[in-house]
């Protein structure tokens, strides 16, 4: 079975590197912008009709949110011009496309977790482009699976957890933003249910059973805000620093954030028999890892 995964160096592609050694009947097709540029359609068949892949996982993105309000045009031809690239030689080789998209595309106004069914309404460049992604993927090619994650961190790229470790490093004291609530989710367990999904796709594939392809949520178990969230990393840490909490106008930035973005994650479980482990012991995981 060959998988290609595209954005190979960012932090969710290296994360797929990380744990691909326990995937061994999978041939892994690593492919950064320089070998396979999603902007560019006849770039991606060339390297379709080369691999064959049967699965495409593209964690491929601009994820620079504020600096997404200044480059729309670059956002939107990284964020949807890309996946729609993607969704149509997909369909001409019909190869299973499997897409990251993002808690952005939501407002932060609900008060409970978000379902998949629920009306997104982005209210950033960012969100905006990621959702005409998503819908240009369900236009196109109906054998995909978006799965839609918050917050996401590791041992690798850059996020907000080593931003934290560095800033800690540099300063006495910090003021993080405590009233955005939302679900840090580990790169590496949203590798794992990737893989998962194409693991159990692949075996009905085989077995000719009916496939739930569609949109799913996934990001790891709890909710905190940012602040809570970098409490967490210098406590696991043992570092003392001095942090603030501050509200987010105290903090302004180009693009709004949600206020609210927990993902509800029932249809992964149930469909996928997904286990997810809570943001605090991932976080440690990863931490270890770091060390």
């Amino acid at each position: 079975m060959v998988v290609l995964v595209t954005g190979a160096k960012g932090q969710l592609g290296q994360s797929i590197g990380f744990i691909a050694n326990k995937y061994p009947n999978i041939q892994f097709v690593y492919t950064d912008f320089q070998e396979m540029d999603i902007t560019n359609i006849e770039n991606c068949q060339a390297v379709f009709a080369k691999r064959q892949p049967h699965f495409c996982i593209n964690t491929a993105a601009y994820t620079a949110v504020d600096k997404a309000e200044s480059e729309s045009d670059k956002a939107h031809l990284i964020n949807a011009v890309g996946p729609e690239n993607l969704a149509k030689v997909c369909k001409e080789f019909d190869t299973i496309l499997v897409h990251i998209s993002t808690d952005f595309i939501f407002d932060g106004t609900s008060k409970v977790p978000y379902l998949e069914t629920d009306i997104p309404n982005p209210k950033s460049i960012y969100g905006q482009t990621k959702l005409d992604g998503e819908l240009a993927i369900q236009k196109n090619w109906e054998k995909y699976f978006i799965v839609r994650t918050s917050w996401v961190y590791s041992q690798f790229a850059n996020n907000f957890m080593k931003t934290m470790l560095r800033l800690a490093s540099e300063r006495d004291s910090l003021s993080v933003v405590n009233d955005q609530i939302g679900t840090p989710t580990y790169a590496v367990d949203l590798a794992e249910v990737l893989l998962k999904i194409i693991q159990s796709c692949h075996a009905q594939l085989v077995s000719a059973s009916p496939i739930n392809f569609g949109v799913y949520n996934f990001s790891n178990e709890g909710d905190c805000s940012w602040y809570d969230f970098a409490a967490a990393i210098f406590y696991q840490k043992n570092i003392e620093i001095d942090l603030k909490p501050i509200p987010t106008d105290s903090y302004p930035t180009p693009a709004k954030r949600p206020a609210y973005s927990i993902l509800d994650k029932t249809k992964i479980k149930k469909v996928f028999g997904v286990q997810i482990k809570n943001w605090k012991e991932s976080l440690t995981i990863s931490l270890n890892h770091l060390n």
